[in-house]
């Protein structure tokens, strides 16, 4: 398929793993609180990081993170996170590492709260996509105002990793925003 589709500038096309993701996930809405968890947990992990790091990695961090259950996250043990710092598959870092049970208590009381942390989510947007369809990569902000209050109100509920940038990615991958530029095939979609 390289060369015969048009796709958005930040897809390295020697890299069969971003395709699929650009192609399958990135900007495609998800409803489902788990998989809504797992995209939370690694764009934190992708602080500072690029997000090919993490998404070669996903296997991994699902296999350590009892693929993304809040409620297992929830209950891992000091000694268990501790553990992790030795596993080659992840990033170790501490605090990403740790911030995992931190985010998935409060995920579990957004769960309580609001019925889903769906319902809570999407209420940042208006309960739809925001599709901006920019003109160049160079057109995406880093953040919005949207972000900064989601990423505010998670920090209020005890997240971390959380930061309005980071959080912007969030919603771009769980296509709570669609930033496929015009000239990206997935426009038409």
């Amino acid at each position: 398929m390289k060369g015969l589709v048009s796709r958005c500038g930040w897809v390295n096309e020697d890299k069969p793993h971003y395709i699929h993701y650009h192609d399958h996930e990135w900007g495609v809405p998800v409803h489902d609180d788990r998989l809504l968890f797992e995209m939370l947990i690694l764009e934190g992990a992708q602080a500072g990081l690029s997000w090919e790091t993490i998404l070669k990695r996903r296997d991994n961090y699902k296999q350590a993170f009892h693929n993304f259950d809040p409620l297992k996250c929830a209950a891992m043990t000091d000694d268990a996170l501790e553990a992790l710092m030795s596993d080659s598959g992840i990033i170790r870092n501490r605090l990403k590492i740790w911030s995992v049970r931190k985010n998935a208590v409060a995920f579990l009381n957004i769960q309580k709260e609001f019925g889903s942390f769906d319902a809570y989510v999407w209420r940042f947007v208006g309960g739809k996509p925001k599709i901006n369809r920019p003109a160049t990569q160079k057109d995406v902000p880093a953040s919005t105002p949207e972000s900064d209050a989601l990423s505010k109100d998670l920090k209020k509920r005890g997240m971390s990793f959380v930061g309005s940038t980071i959080i912007y990615a969030y919603m771009q991958a769980v296509g709570m925003v669609d930033d496929h530029v015009q000239t990206c095939f997935r426009c038409s979609v």
